[in-house]
């Protein structure tokens, strides 16, 4: 029998307070495996939430995209390594990803590498004055993420076959960005469905809106599944 959930969704729970995210997940229920808490709940109770989402044999993305010097993250990394989620991110810079390598130390933690936002496009990148395309710099951020030992890394399902091309068969390609066909964008400029996220090399997928938002979550979330799947 097929599984109705797909633990390679992971749902973005972006919502003003965590009584709203913990009704989006009740209302969810057994369609979802896969949790991302980002910076909104972070200094409300976020890691708190995490750890309920744990016990409740859910699996745990922290998306804080940690960027500090090198000392500052590797103990961040180490605080949040002894609270048993499954991934966090830190921003894609060789010495930040080194010193987070450190500071996960033997635990289970996955590290991801940040490459640039999705909502950024060539014009912006340029506005903020890289002179190459978001490929190159992801690309560029990719090799330097596995020299420093990451896990895997954060870019949009656009980059994900060349990602795929040149990294480890087990490495983690995450991707935000993930439209249905003839859905809302939002702020997000490189998108491209469930489906062809994964036919492209990614590994899991990153939704928030299109779900969280749905007049009906939880079949928004079946319909996410069911593309997954082709």
């Amino acid at each position: 029998m097929t599984k109705i959930s797909d633990p390679r969704l992971y749902v973005a729970l972006d919502l003003p307070s965590v009584a709203e995210a913990e009704a989006l997940v009740e209302t969810l229920g057994d369609a979802v495996d896969s949790y991302k808490i980002g910076l909104q709940l972070l200094p409300i109770g976020g890691v708190e939430f995490g750890q309920r989402l744990k016990a409740q044999g859910k699996n745990v993305f922290y998306d804080f995209k940690l960027h500090d010097i090198g000392a500052t993250v590797e103990k961040a990394t180490r605080s949040i390594a002894g609270l048993g989620a499954d991934l966090l991110t830190v921003h894609a810079r060789p010495d930040v990803m080194h010193s987070a390598v450190t500071g996960r130390g033997e635990s289970g933690l996955k590290l991801l590498g940040v490459t640039v936002l999705t909502s950024l496009d060539k014009s912006a990148l340029e506005a903020i004055g890289y002179a190459g395309t978001a490929e190159d710099l992801v690309m560029r951020r990719v090799a330097q993420a596995i020299e420093a030992g990451m896990d895997g890394v954060v870019s949009s399902p656009l980059e994900a076959a060349a990602i795929r091309a040149v990294v480890p068969s087990d490495f983690l390609i995450v991707t935000p960005g993930v439209r249905m066909a003839g859905g809302d964008a939002g702020d997000q400029k490189r998108i491209a469905t469930p489906y062809d996220a994964l036919n492209n090399g990614a590994s899991h997928l990153v939704v928030g809106r299109p779900i969280s938002t749905a007049a009906q979550p939880r079949q928004a979330a079946l319909d996410v599944i069911a593309n997954m799947r082709g």
